[in-house]
């Protein structure tokens, strides 16, 4: 038994021998039939073909080992799954193939790069990402693609949403078709860059939810973002790349955020003595105020209030009857017009701020240079901090109408609108 532990011990722990464990080669595969997976250094995840009930088809994906509720992150052929139990999965060239009962492919990398000097391999690294890589260069640089490049409908840790603009890749979630149907779904959480980056949760053309812009510390229509201490948030946004991230302080913890099938965005943590998911938020929370453009444009959203749609101050329905009848769509109008040069400015508090993309965003200003250049630009009718950290700092105006407002009880930031004189 002696010799039988050690020759144990050294699979384990020599690198020589454990490769094959996390990581395919270009001479092996796996296949439905072997039944064989891979597994992450670490044991978290594991990759392998599955499918969701008896007769659904075959798909390749990623999921959490240990986890007593089978939970995929990632699947590869999400919308050409294999229709019998006749899969393989290999490296072909330069890239990973699946090919069905047929030898067709029916999912590749598509990489266009060859040449390599090196045989590349596959391999499943500890933090769930599928990379292809020079088998000489186990470094990021050696990547020649990666499955962190393509989610499916879940963020995991070190995972990227938004753009690199280098490579013009966009990085976004698309929620499943059912809840056992993993095929391409109805809802999408993507970035839209223009001015301040903010998450958008759609659903074909229409806009469900709007995350609000990143003020430095979280997005400002996601107000529970920053209660969880075991999470970093990382937002980066420079001439390479457009992106929000996070990160665990406590490995021992899964959290993801996923689109749901059924049109949430939530923040999901895995909670060991419940052997469940617990969801930490979920949005849109409330029907009211977090749909998209609930209030029509110049009003916001207040769920302590009745009715919860409020004009600005110094504005009033666009449409009285209709305001009266709850209808909010046509929004509100200004009671008095800007006088350009006697106006003033009424500050609102914990606001998710109106949609950006129309603002103006110079990073470099204060709030005071911020609150002089609207006033001195006729068209400017509001302003905000861009960023909420060490008091503010940045310059963010609005010209024309405010969209998709709302305010908290906590959170949320000062904006800044401007009113006529005899509105103040």
């Amino acid at each position: 038994t002696f010799f039988l532990l050690v020759f144990v011990v050294m699979i384990l722990f020599h690198p020589a021998l454990s490769m094959y464990f996390n990581t395919l080669s270009s001479t092996e595969s796996l296949t439905i039939s072997n039944n064989r997976t891979l597994a992450s250094p670490g044991d978290v995840f594991q990759l392998g073909f599955f499918r969701t009930n008896s007769s659904s088809p075959w798909y390749l994906g990623i999921w959490y080992k240990q986890l007593s509720d089978r939970t995929y992150v990632w699947v590869a052929n999400r919308d050409s799954p294999l229709s019998n139990a006749i899969g393989i999965l290999k490296i072909s060239g330069n890239n990973l193939v699946i090919l069905d009962h047929s030898n067709k492919s029916v999912w590749s990398t598509n990489l266009t790069r060859g040449n390599e000097r090196s045989p590349v391999v596959a391999e499943l690294l500890a933090n769930g990402n599928f990379v292809v890589r020079d088998s000489n260069n186990n470094g990021a640089s050696g990547f020649l693609w990666q499955s962190f490049d393509y989610p499916t409908d879940t963020l995991l840790p070190e995972m990227k949403l938004g753009y690199d603009l280098k490579t013009g890749l966009n990085r976004f979630l698309t929620s499943w078709k059912s809840w056992d149907d993993p095929s391409s779904g109805d809802f999408l959480y993507e970035l839209e860059t223009r001015r301040l980056p903010e998450f958008y949760l759609t659903i074909g053309i229409f806009r469900v939810h709007r995350s609000g812009p990143w003020n430095g510390i979280r997005f400002s229509g996601i107000p529970d973002d920053q209660k969880l201490s075991y999470l970093v948030y990382n937002f980066t946004e420079n001439s390479e790349e457009v992106t929000y991230t996070f990160r665990m302080t406590n490995n021992s913890i899964y959290s993801r955020l996923i689109v749901s099938f059924s049109g949430y965005i939530q923040r999901q943590t895995w909670n060991p003595t419940l052997g469940m998911w617990s969801v930490f938020w979920s949005f849109p929370f409330d029907s009211q105020c977090d749909s998209y453009r609930a209030c029509g444009p110049n009003a916001y959203c207040d769920v302590n209030t009745s009715p919860f749609c409020n004009c600005i101050q110094g504005f009033i329905p666009s449409n009285v009857v209709q305001w009266d009848q709850r209808v909010w769509a046509g929004g509100c109008i200004r009671r008095t017009r800007l006088s350009c040069s006697r106006d003033g400015f009424t500050r609102m508090k914990n606001m998710k701020l109106p949609e950006t993309t129309m603002a103006i965003v110079d990073r470099s200003t204060g709030v005071k240079e911020c609150k002089k250049r609207c006033l001195s630009d006729c068209n400017c009718t509001a302003f905000a901090n861009a960023d909420i950290r060490n008091g503010g700092t940045g310059c963010v105006i609005w010209t024309g109408q405010f969209h998709d407002m709302r305010n908290y009880g906590v959170d949320g930031q000062n904006l800044y609108v401007r009113l006529a004189a005899a509105d103040l």
